[in-house]
């Protein structure tokens, strides 16, 4: 998908934290990475489980103009990123912070709700340099485990963009499946769309969790990309291989929108 002059393409892509386990370690993996996103080019990426050094690899294999902003969730450089990667020549950062998904969101590394793992917000507004309009990206990764974190993250995903006059795209994996409680807190009770349901698909349905095997048709759609204030030109649900190797346990999911 290739952004227009009035169009973003936004991607969100779960990365799978660098690990030397082979035979789908980081090292492995990281060419097949590259060339998707030298291919796709996304104007906006919203990444979860990026570990630095991982980001670090991300950032040097995309052109110059790209940039990131993220946070540890454990703070600082520390345990897994909700890094946004964005074009500098297409977008341009005004505002960014971070939250934990908790029941004290502004503590650094909480966690709440019945969850073992830390989760967490990013989100950045930002300024579209080819038609000045602003929107808010805000990205994150809920909880694998706990369906009662997942909801509670879900509502406060909800509450924290009730008010917010600007456009807005969410972009994760939910490790939940549409119709879900947690989906319809987000759709139903946020006002989001679902990107692909919204626009016309230009790839086959496949889950978008694959564990590093066969892709399943039609199976569990887990990660999402889902807008307020945009159209959606265009969905897909990206299955590039490098070589037979993939590069992540997770498909990449696009969105071609205009704000």
């Amino acid at each position: 998908m290739i952004s227009g002059v009035s169009t973003l393409n936004v991607m969100s892509f779960n990365l799978r934290y660098a690990s030397a386990a082979e035979p789908n370690s980081w090292a492995a993996r990281r060419p097949a990475v590259a060339q998707l996103l030298l291919t796709e080019r996304p104007a906006v990426l919203g990444t979860q489980e990026g570990l630095y050094g991982q980001l670090l690899d991300v950032e040097h294999d995309l052109p110059d103009h790209y940039d990131w902003i993220g946070l540890g969730r454990a703070g600082g450089s520390h345990d897994e990123f909700m890094a946004i990667f964005f074009d500098t020549l297409r977008v341009q950062p005004l505002e960014f912070d971070h939250h934990w998904l908790s029941d004290t969101p502004n503590v650094m590394g909480s966690r709440s709700w019945g969850n073992n793992v830390v989760r967490m917000v990013t989100w950045v507004r930002f300024a579209d340099r080819a038609t000045g309009r602003q929107f808010v990206v805000v990205n994150t990764h809920f909880d694998h485990e706990s369906e009662n974190a997942r909801l509670r993250s879900a509502e406060l995903v909800r509450d924290r963009i009730s008010g917010l006059a600007l456009p807005v795209v969410v972009t994760g994996d939910f490790n939940d499946v549409p119709l879900s409680p947690t989906y319809k807190t987000l759709t139903d009770g946020a006002g989001l769309a679902d990107s692909w349901l919204a626009g016309p698909q230009t790839t086959p349905a496949y889950g978008t969790f694959h564990g590093f095997g066969p892709l399943v048709p039609d199976g569990p759609r887990i990660d999402w990309i889902l807008t307020r204030g945009a159209t959606v030109e265009a969905a897909a649900i990206n299955t590039y291989q490098r070589d037979g190797q993939f590069p992540s346990d997770h498909l990449p999911i696009q969105a071609l929108i205009r704000i």
